[in-house]
Parts: C-alpha cells; sequence; structure tokens
C-alpha cells in the first residue's frame, strides 16, 4: 500500500467488501455511501472520506460501480498478495478458524495445523494436515510462512510464542486471552474476543 491506512479505517474497508459481495451477488450495479451508511449504521460522510483513500470515484446521483469498487479495495489492502500461514492449537477454535474457507479471498493461505496432542497429530481438518510442533521450523522455513494464527490455551501461549519467535515467525495473530511478550521485529495482533464480547454487551 502506498499509503498509511489506519485499523479502524481498514477495519471498515473490509465491511464494505462484504457488502459489495452481496451486491455482486444479487447483480446490483451501483452502490451509494448512503446505502453503506445506513447497513453499518455509520455515517455517509465517513463512508465517503474512506473511499476516497481508493482514489476511487463515483458518479453523479448514480454512486459507485460496485465491481470497481470492490476491486479498489482489493488492491489498496493487498488481497491478492498471498501471505502464508500456520494455525498453532488444533482445538475447537484452531479447528473452526481451519474449516473456514472464505479466508482465500483474502489473501490467506492457511498451510497447516500444529499440535502437541498425539491424539491429534495426523489427522485432517478440511484438507489441512494437523502437523507436530517440532516440524514447524523446517516447514516454514521450506514453504517461507511467517503468519502464525495462535489458538493454544492460555497457559501455552507465551511459551508457545517464544518457539514460533525462534522458528523466525514474524506476525503472530494472537487469539489468546494472553498478553504476549515478543522481540521488537515481532508483530503480534490481539484478537480481543471476550473484550469485544463485553463492548458489545456492555448496555444490556
Amino acid at each position: 500500500m502506498d499509503k498509511k491506512i489506519s485499523d479502524k479505517v481498514i477495519n471498515r474497508l473490509t465491511l464494505y467488501h462484504c457488502i459489495l459481495s452481496d451486491y455482486i451477488n444479487d447483480k446490483i450495479e451501483f452502490i451509494s455511501s448512503k446505502q453503506i451508511a445506513q447497513l453499518l449504521n455509520i455515517d455517509d460522510s465517513q463512508v465517503r472520506k474512506d473511499i476516497n483513500l481508493l482514489n476511487n470515484s463515483g458518479k453523479c446521483r448514480v454512486g459507485y460501480i460496485v465491481k470497481e469498487l470492490k476491486i479498489s479495495i482489493e488492491k489498496t489492502l493487498g488481497f491478492k498478495k498471498t501471505k502464508k500461514a500456520f494455525i498453532i492449537g488444533a482445538g475447537n477454535l484452531g479447528s473452526a478458524i481451519a474449516k473456514y474457507d472464505n479466508f482465500t479471498d483474502y489473501g490467506l493461505n492457511i498451510l497447516a495445523l500444529f499440535d502437541n496432542d498425539p491424539n491429534k497429530i495426523g489427522k485432517i481438518v478440511n484438507g489441512l494436515k494437523i502437523q507436530e510442533m517440532t516440524k514447524l521450523p523446517q516447514i516454514a522455513l521450506k514453504e517461507d510462512a511467517d503468519i502464525a494464527i495462535l489458538t493454544v490455551p492460555r497457559q501455552f501461549a507465551q511459551t508457545t510464542a517464544d518457539f514460533l519467535v525462534k522458528a523466525n515467525i514474524k506476525y503472530i495473530w494472537n487469539f489468546t486471552p494472553a498478553v504476549l511478550s515478543v522481540p521488537d521485529d515481532v508483530q503480534v495482533w490481539n484478537e480481543n474476543l471476550m473484550g469485544n464480547f463485553l463492548q458489545f454487551t456492555y448496555n444490556i
């Protein structure tokens, strides 16, 4: 990406992309910022501001061409650049993520799952083989993969992260309820499921 786009804008753009995909499936050619805003319950001026970052101009009184806007988002966010990843922890959450086929639409190619449980090793989840953790460094080097999706139990999160760092994994998508300590050259994105849930239910 040529421009630095904030996390909040990236999040909104991915939501716009979902809406555009639905419009394409419904064979709708144009969409307005107001329609997007109403679906997401946000201000349409915010939608226009976000789309302006894509250098995509709409047509007066018609709106944006759905297919063109979708392609603009994909180019800006790098959907077409394949990122190779492993899932670490083949429990319920890790297996559920492995079964989510839409990741490939966004350029995420999950190559395998890893676990220490001998009862899980060798099993297949959605076409992906569960491998022994000890094999990860070798496979990561061979496949040129540097992203780990971490779904292990909390008590094993830090030791697993340490192992991943030694295996030259540079990006950790952390689904565990643990704050990880990693070197400065390793990026961690914390997927705070409980925090999101509490934000959602705070006023209930």
